[in-house]
């Protein structure tokens, strides 16, 4: 009697659509490249050499994930948007340092693998890394079958910045009377969406005139442009990317130094209607500021003399942005008032 021989594909990894995703991706990935890449899709590693003029560059590195906001792209077989998320929830971390994102990585796990969603998902990474101007060198793709269930994606990111030595922005030029501007988020970003999908259990309910799950698919706004530009005419202090852990975490990592306090006045801007109907759903409003963005994406602090000239150049660049609250003297890291 003989043998049944075992194969690759007859455990569940079909290594022919690995091929086929392969061929699918690399004319995206090669959209992003500028004269810094050295190498094409397909080698081992991807390279990067340091732009010319840079005396002392630093490298800025930050890794992150698209988290569960994946399992409402999957279920209705909208692809194409997490992928942004994916660079945003990294590249506007970089960001926070004062360093320009250089390149980028994704790793992209799934139960079995359909290299036309996979294209999807990279499109996705594409769009984000264009909107970053960072170069997509690389990544990888797991097809893992008794980890992952079919139908099943996961997807996460790592980026590489740079900045000059003298440049970093780390709060430590952070003092009271300080002011913090914030810059309007594009909605829920990619944040808290395990409490999103038990506060709304019928994706398909209707929200301001489509399906709500439409609404919470927007992709996290990436910041890195208008950022880097306002960088070249304001002095800015500090930064803080809102991700998870809401204002209430992720404003104090701004501050390189104890004795301060950022006051966040929580009606000094409007509150999307998104957030509003997340709060009628029953998950209180105070948790919700340790938890979700409240409309607010990204955080600058700038000196008060320079307020009215930062909201001016992010206006002109057509950014929704406000001033937010302040620094004071304190033992608290951050009072919402």
């Amino acid at each position: 009697m003989s043998k049944k021989k075992l194969t690759y594909e007859a455990s569940g990894v079909n290594i022919h659509e690995g091929y086929k995703e392969i061929k699918l991706i690399k004319t995206l990935a090669k959209s992003t490249y500028n004269s810094n890449v050295l190498n094409s899709l397909g080698s081992f590693a991807g390279m990067v050499k340091i732009p010319k003029g840079m005396k002392e560059p630093i490298m800025v590195s930050g890794t992150d994930g698209v988290g569960t906001k994946i399992a409402i792209a999957c279920k209705y077989k909208k692809y194409n948007t997490v992928g942004i998320d994916c660079v945003a929830m990294c590249v506007n971390d970089v960001l926070c340092h004062g360093a320009t994102p250089s390149f980028f990585l994704d790793y992209i796990a799934c139960g079995k693998l359909d290299a036309l969603v996979a294209r999807d998902l990279v499109k996705g990474v594409t769009e984000g890394c264009k909107q970053a101007n960072s170069s997509l060198i690389g990544g990888e793709t797991a097809e893992m079958p008794g980890i992952y269930k079919p139908g099943d994606y996961d997807l996460a990111g790592f980026s590489v910045g740079l900045v000059e030595k003298n440049k970093i922005i780390n709060g430590k030029n952070i003092k009271p009377g300080g002011v913090l501007i914030g810059i309007a988020s594009s909605g829920c970003h990619s944040n808290g969406f395990s409490l999103i999908r038990k506060a709304f259990t019928n994706m398909n309910e209707n929200f301001e005139n489509k399906p709500i799950w439409k609404t919470l698919l927007t992709p996290t706004k990436i910041y890195v442009k208008p950022i880097l530009a306002l960088m070249k005419k304001v002095d800015i202090k500090g930064m803080a990317h809102i991700t998870g852990g809401g204002f209430i975490e992720n404003a104090p990592r701004m501050l390189s130094k104890k004795g301060l306090t950022l006051v966040i006045k929580k009606n000094s801007y409007p509150i999307p209607s998104i957030f509003k109907e997340i709060n009628k759903r029953g998950v209180d409003i105070n948790h919700m500021y340790n938890t979700f963005n409240m409309g607010i994406g990204f955080i600058v602090c700038v000196d008060k003399k320079d307020v009215i000239k930062t909201l001016s150049i992010l206006k002109s660049l057509k950014e929704k942005a406000y001033e937010i609250g302040y620094i004071k003297k304190g033992n608290k890291e951050i009072e919402l008032i």
